[in-house]
Formats: C-alpha cells, sequence, structure tokens
C-alpha cells in the first residue's frame, strides 16, 4: 500500500516522541535548563554563529521549523535576533522548549504541528532557520520549502544549516564505514528503527521512521522554486551530526560533511 505524506509524517512523529524523554534527563538536561538562564546563551557552533552574524539582522524576527526542544531557536537571542515561533511535530519537544523559554523569559510561542499542515495566522518574519536533521524527515521537498516561504517576510532571509547530502551515502556503523552504503541518488527512504538521539549510544528499538535522500540539486531546486533565491551555498568538511560521523573528519581526501545555505525571499 502505498503511503501519502501524512502517513510518513506520523511515523515519524512517534519517532520523535518516544526519543523525547531521553533528552530531558540526567546532567546535560540539567545543564541546558542552568545555562538557557545566562547572558549570552547559546549552542549554536561557530560555523552557524558567523554565518548569522554576517547577515546583519539584529532586531528581526525568527522562526526555526523542525525546532526540536528550542534550543538553538532560544539561541539567537545571543546574536540580537528575536526568536519568535518554533514548529515540531512532536509535543515532548515542544513541552521540553517551553521549560527553557520560561527559564530564560523568552517570549516564544511553540507550536506542535506536521509541518506539512500548520495552522493559519503563525505570522510572517524576517529570518527561518532549519538545521541538522530536519530535510531528511521530509517527504515532499517542494512543498516543504514553499510552506517554509510563506512564513517569510518578503526580502526575508533563510538559512538552512544541514548535513551534507554525500554524507547520507556513507553508514559509520558498517564493518567498512569509509566504503559507500547507499546510492547518492535513492529515491526509497530508509526505515528508522532505533531510538534517536545525540549520544551516539546504542538505546535499542524504537518506533518505524522513514528517511529521506534529497541531493543538493533537489534541496538548491526546491528552494528555488519556492521564491527563493539562493544568496550563499557554503560547503564544509566539519562535521554537525551525532558523534560516530567524526570519523569521516581529518582524512586526506575529506568529502564535504555540511553545508550551509543562504536564501532572500523574493518580492
Amino acid at each position: 500500500m502505498t503511503k501519502t505524506i501524512s502517513d510518513y509524517t506520523a511515523a515519524n512523529r512517534a519517532v520523535w516522541e518516544a526519543s523525547a524523554p531521553l533528552h530531558e534527563q540526567g546532567d546535560e538536561w540539567d545543564a541546558l535548563l542552568a545555562q538557557v538562564r545566562e547572558p549570552g546563551f547559546s549552542v549554536l557552533d561557530s560555523c552557524l554563529t558567523e554565518t548569522l552574524r554576517a547577515l546583519s539582522l539584529s532586531g528581526a524576527t525568527a522562526f526555526q521549523v523542525g525546532c526540536n526542544n528550542a534550543r538553538e531557536l532560544l539561541s539567537l537571542q545571543a546574536l540580537g535576533l528575536v526568536p519568535k515561533l518554533g514548529i515540531d511535530h512532536s509535543a515532548a519537544f515542544i513541552s521540553q522548549g517551553a521549560r527553557l523559554a520560561a527559564a530564560c523569559g523568552a517570549d516564544v510561542r511553540l507550536v506542535e504541528a506536521d509541518v506539512y499542515d500548520l495552522p493559519s495566522g503563525l505570522g510572517k518574519f524576517d529570518l527561518g532557520l532549519i538545521t541538522i536533521g530536519v530535510l531528511n524527515w521530509m517527504p515532499d521537498l517542494p512543498a516543504f520549502f514553499r510552506i517554509v516561504s510563506e512564513l517569510l517576510n518578503d526580502g526575508g532571509r533563510l538559512v538552512v544549516y544541514e548535513t551534507h547530502p554525500i554524507l547520507e551515502m556513507f553508514d559509520p556503523a558498517s564493518a567498512a564505514p569509509h566504503e559507500l552504503a547507499f546510492s547518492y541518488f535513492e529515491r526509497q527512504p530508509q526505515k528508522i528503527e532505533e531510538i534517536i538521539t545525540y549520544d551516539g549510544l546504542d538505546h535499542g528499538k524504537g518506533e518505524i521512521g522513514y528517511w529521506f535522500q534529497h541531493t543538493l540539486g533537489d534541496i538548491v531546486t526546491a528552494c528555488a522554486n519556492a521564491g527563493l533565491r539562493i544568496a550563499e551555498l557554503t560547503e564544509y568538511p566539519h562535521s554537525n551530526r551525532e558523534p560516530q560521523y567524526d570519523i569521516y573528519q581529518g582524512r586526506s581526501a575529506q568529502i564535504p560533511m555540511c553545508y550551509c545555505l543562504v536564501a532572500t525571499k523574493t518580492v
């Protein structure tokens, strides 16, 4: 039976709902709750920080799609931006985000929703942010970017900081992690059965989700067709993924491991 977009997004929501409790316990969560109260709080790495600084958007309103527990969205305050909206399909992560926002006193709206079926009246903003681990959960990339574009003011900026599609060709858990495991042009989604965390540890099986491989051409074309003019696309040899992907850094024949795309909504 052919799956619909809502079938895929419902499955992926269940994956993240199962994962969420592991992100709200232990020393790391306690440290995050403490850190978010500090002036200048940010979990953004130097690459994304410098990209955002270069846009000179101090005072600009911002939203994030796939905001998880909103720690990145709240980090925008350290750069002089105003986080206003976070969207995620996991109610548990939205709840965590509300705790973090309350801890730092941020006036931000956090919405639990399927990105393909957003409620009306969310508003329009100056900056949209998409970071690691969002695009590959999306079964329909053109529709996704059309929806993101609708949340931007005319002339607004979109910043995408994601895993490079070439890195998706490798499997760090395989017996031969430096050999290609997947085709760059694979169109069938991969089933994800493991409970997802960021610590690189095996937490066993969870719900079944679906991971979609998109080429860089797919991503750029979907952006352009959504009325977003590509201003910059920079590829980097560092990893912004889980620790197990660090094995691909520092080799003599480096591959691009992540990229940052900056686009402007055309009037």
